[in-house]
């Protein structure tokens, strides 16, 4: 009788501990810390280069500079050629989210880079801009794409993102 009582309680026990690792050690849905300042954006093929995809690693430093970091990579775009990533911002409190289609160019800081594929039509570039101009927790609507750098016409895209000045 006493063994059937020990083992009664020590399914019980193990159950309520199983619970209770479940309940307090699993990860929760919490914001990451530098999520308003760091984007992983995917781009994506428009027209007749639907196959063909891009990556940003969007990160901001805590640094006084206020240099914003764009990793970036592209695959499957024509071989051994040029292109150029732009971005186009609308203040956060514009309701019409990515509306805006004044692109600039990114680079190194102010200068414009391209981005150069190899044969297989893969490339990246460390590109970087300054936003030391504008105020700290000023926020914004973002979007990007990638164009051909001789004839300016899109070839991936991205969705819209929100992001805050550090």
């Amino acid at each position: 009788m006493q063994a059937k009582f020990t083992k009664k309680a020590t399914v019980a026990i193990a159950l309520m501990a199983t619970t209770l690792c479940v309940l307090f050690s699993c990860q929760k849905d919490i914001p990451k810390k530098d999520a308003l300042y760091d984007l992983d954006v995917t781009l994506y093929g428009t027209g007749k280069d639907l196959g063909a995809n891009g990556f940003i690693k969007f990160r901001q430093d805590p640094d006084t500079a206020r240099i914003i970091n764009l990793e970036t990579w592209v695959s499957n775009l024509q071989p051994d050629h040029s292109y150029l990533l732009q971005r186009a911002t609308n203040p956060i409190a514009d309701s019409t989210g990515c509306s805006s289609t004044a692109w600039l160019t990114l680079g190194n800081l102010l200068q414009p880079e391209a981005i150069h594929t190899d044969g297989h039509g893969n490339g990246h570039a460390d590109l970087s801009r300054a936003v030391t101009a504008i105020a700290r927790g000023t926020a914004f609507h973002i979007h990007f794409q990638v164009v051909d750098s001789i004839t300016l016409t899109p070839v991936l895209t991205s969705t819209c993102f929100d992001f805050t000045v550090r």
